[in-house]
């Protein structure tokens, strides 16, 4: 894709993190335009939008009060699939040849049922398992896709083919805006930024200081940014 003859990928981070909220707008607004095509529908889509406005309106109507209320509903919604998540993954180690990857993941998955934080050597060490059988993107059965679409705010209600696609696409997406916040400086974020780049990513940032996100990006970057 180009903009003005400018491969988006090579946007600045702000540029990119716009444009990847804008498409998340625009997809949130196809069914109000739907909705208000018949003549005198318009005032029907206003009282949707007063009385459901999560999730109706796109974010730059929230106030400040309702972005932190909204975005803890969301975050709960995607804490209901992680004990899945971590369910699947201690399956799928029991078809594991190399039994220290297997015990490796295990113990990783262990320490996230304790509620523990794994540092970045953890994931490190287990990286390999998911580009291949078992739990490559490619390889991962539809309930263990439809668990993980919460997680980048995407829909299962698709046929699987599709799914892995956008799993796929947004998991890319992702990479490349951590690659954006390198070239710009971890430091250069303001506390807002920091604060929302952590929650895309699946931390719930409620209750974390700008300080607390900071030190969880920088370790986030520390893994994602050596993945091909």
């Amino acid at each position: 894709m180009l903009i003005n003859n400018i491969d988006h990928q090579k946007l600045p981070y702000r540029e990119m993190e716009k444009l990847r909220q804008f498409r998340r707008d625009m997809l949130k607004a196809i069914p109000l335009v739907i909705i208000s095509a018949p003549p005198f529908a318009n005032y029907l889509v206003f009282v949707l939008m007063y009385l459901f406005p999560r999730q109706l309106l796109i974010r730059h109507f929230w106030t400040p009060q309702q972005l932190v209320e909204f975005q803890g509903v969301y975050h709960a919604q995607r804490a209901h699939h992680h004990p899945e998540l971590l369910s699947g993954l201690e399956k799928a180690a029991a078809g594991i040849k190399d039994v220290r990857l297997k015990t490796r993941l295990l113990e990783l998955c262990s320490k996230v049922h304790s509620g523990a934080q794994p540092v970045v050597s953890d994931v490190h060490a287990v990286r390999t398992l998911f580009s291949g059988p078992p739990l490559g993107m490619r390889r991962m059965s539809t309930e263990q896709m439809s668990h993980l679409c919460p997680l980048l705010f995407l829909t299962s209600r698709l046929p699987a083919f599709w799914i892995g696609q956008r799993l796929n696409s947004h998991a890319l997406e992702l990479m490349k805006l951590d690659h954006a916040i390198v070239r710009l400086g971890l430091h250069q974020l303001n506390d807002m930024e920091l604060k929302e780049a952590c929650y895309v990513r699946g931390l719930n940032v409620q209750w974390l200081s700008p300080a607390q996100c900071l030190q969880w990006l920088s370790q986030w970057l520390q893994f994602s940014t050596h993945l091909k």
